[in-house]
């Protein structure tokens, strides 16, 4: 067969291309939605779309607006979406919120659509190693051979993501396996359910929490869904053990009726502290606590010398379903959450965390998700936004910052008809800002704040922590002031309405406004 051309003009009859067998078994698995940036690479998947309906394309004018789109689609919907990326650099533009997909456990059906295979050996200017950028990300890394493989490629790919708690699957697409006939539709395995905890592991963790010693429940992934965060609320108040949380929950039930639980503090010397005492700790679902970055003198595990460490059940088992088995086993009642009090009235005056979140509280309406990526700002959030309505929240969860546009596109298409708040600080919002253009083409439900304190502040913050003793160019460096940024002038320019405030009070009535009226709204809250 000649691979020469792209069949511009050869009549194709009852045959499908590569391209239509890929949005084919896409369509039949139940992947209906597409975050896209594409390229020459991928046009014939972009004219399928034409062809073949019931497939929701939703452009990103930027790569990592496109993968932490994904991310927080598949936190939302439960559902893997697709990704259409552009060869290598396409793909490394996407990197950092595949990462923070990664480690959210979220399942992506990543598409990198590549050079033709005949053109492959040209070295032309985007030839990259693909596999090479994808691997350390990936779960699943496939280059399709043939456009006879694309349908049965796809299909494993969409396995692999959907494999429990999610994973990243990349296929790589030449060209010409788009846009060759003889494509072929196939099924993707259904979802298998993780396996469950043996019940020697139960029986092991009971007699932990039989024994007297100072124990920790530490949750994270999937165990901190509404129902196990309730068994693990109950055995705790059974057996007198503490509950933590993992630092950075990929998502998370809060708000009045729900299990109010605290997450490891980020700076190091708060996270010993949240450890101190322990002489046990039983993990479920999360790896043993350790430190964000290494400091001179200082451990990185958090947990204290001597304290025995269990693990429940890996990231890979069902931990809610372990938990409710050690409450049984544990004879643990059933046991409601603590009332958190009076939902509170709005607050005024001059901005502070406090303020926010208590902003938050009074307005957020039922069921909104908030997407974190307040950095230092927003880490006193959590307890003045207990007596909220319920809701989600979901953070950042690899550390990549930049993830929180993106994000709020994601949750508001996976999750219609729910308000989105982004937190946002303003200069992490820089490396992925135009999310905002999509949240404006796609008319999304979102409001965004920007936390402008123009300026890194939280490097201020490692700067000490690590011994550093700063002058005037390293103080430059975390300076955002030279020029100030514009968020209003940022946001209009993107479609997107914006207005700013600069007391608690100006926060509440933009606040008010913008979760009255469909579609995106950013207020630049100065701090």
């Amino acid at each position: 067969m000649s691979r020469s051309l792209p069949p511009s003009s050869r009549p194709r009859g009852n045959t499908v291309n590569g391209a239509e067998s890929l949005v084919r078994t896409l369509l039949r698995a139940g992947i209906d939605t597409v975050f896209a940036n594409p390229g020459t690479s991928e046009m014939h998947f972009v004219a399928a779309l034409d062809r073949i309906p019931g497939m929701h394309c939703v452009l990103c004018l930027d790569e990592t607006v496109v993968t932490g789109a994904a991310d927080a689609y598949y936190r939302m919907s439960g559902k893997p979406a697709a990704t259409l990326l552009h060869c290598g650099p396409g793909l490394a533009n996407g990197l950092a919120n595949l990462h923070n997909a990664r480690r959210a456990g979220s399942g992506v059906v990543n598409i990198v659509g590549d050079q033709a295979s005949y053109h492959r050996p040209l070295d032309a200017p985007l030839t990259a190693d693909v596999e090479g950028i994808a691997g350390p990300v990936s779960a699943f890394v496939r280059r399709t051979a043939s456009e006879a493989t694309v349908g049965a490629d796809v299909a494993d790919a969409i396995a692999a993501a959907r494999r429990f708690p999610g994973q990243v699957a990349t296929l790589i697409l030449p060209a010409d396996t788009a846009w060759e006939e003889g494509g072929v539709v196939a099924d993707a395995a259904a979802p298998v359910a993780p396996p469950l905890v043996a019940e020697a592991g139960i029986t092991a963790a009971a007699a932990l929490l039989r024994n007297g010693k100072p124990t920790m429940l530490l949750l994270g992934g999937k165990a901190m869904g509404e129902a196990p965060l309730r068994a693990a609320w109950s055995i705790a108040r059974h057996t007198g053990a503490k509950l933590l949380l993992e630092r950075s929950p990929a998502r998370l039930p809060r708000g009045r009726g729900r299990v109010q639980a605290e997450r490891i503090p980020y700076p190091i010397d708060q996270g010993f502290a949240a450890f101190t005492g322990m002489e046990q700790v039983i993990l479920v679902n999360t790896p043993p606590p350790v430190s964000f970055f290494a400091y001179p003198g200082k451990r990185g595990v958090l947990t204290p010398e001597g304290c025995a460490v269990f693990a429940l059940s890996t990231a890979a088992q069902d931990g809610a379903a372990a938990l409710a088995a050690l409450a049984r086993e544990l004879g643990a009642p059933d046991v409601p959450p603590a009332d958190p009090g009076p939902r509170p009235g709005l607050p005024h005056g001059a901005v502070s965390p406090e303020g926010v979140a208590q902003s938050l509280a009074a307005l957020m309406p039922d069921n909104a998700i908030i997407i974190d990526e307040a950095i230092s700002f927003g880490r006193g959030f959590f307890p003045g936004t207990h007596a909220a309505p319920p809701h989600d929240w979901m953070m950042l969860t690899g550390g990549a910052i930049g993830a929180g546009i993106p994000m709020a596109v994601g949750a508001a298409i996976g999750a219609p008809g729910r308000r989105v708040i982004a937190l946002q600080a303003d200069g992490s919002a820089m490396y992925s800002l135009a999310g905002l253009w999509t949240q404006a083409r796609e008319r999304l439900d979102v409001t965004t704040i920007i936390l402008a304190n123009r300026k890194y502040n939280i490097l201020l913050g490692e700067l000490a922590g690590v011994g550093a003793n700063p002058g005037r160019t390293a103080l430059d460096m975390m300076d955002l002031t030279n020029p100030a940024l514009d968020w209003c002038q940022l946001a209009g320019g993107m479609g997107v309405p914006a207005s700013r405030a600069a007391s608690l009070d100006e926060l509440n009535t933009l606040l008010a406004a913008s979760l009255s009226r469909p579609g995106p709204f950013l207020i630049e809250l100065l701090l």
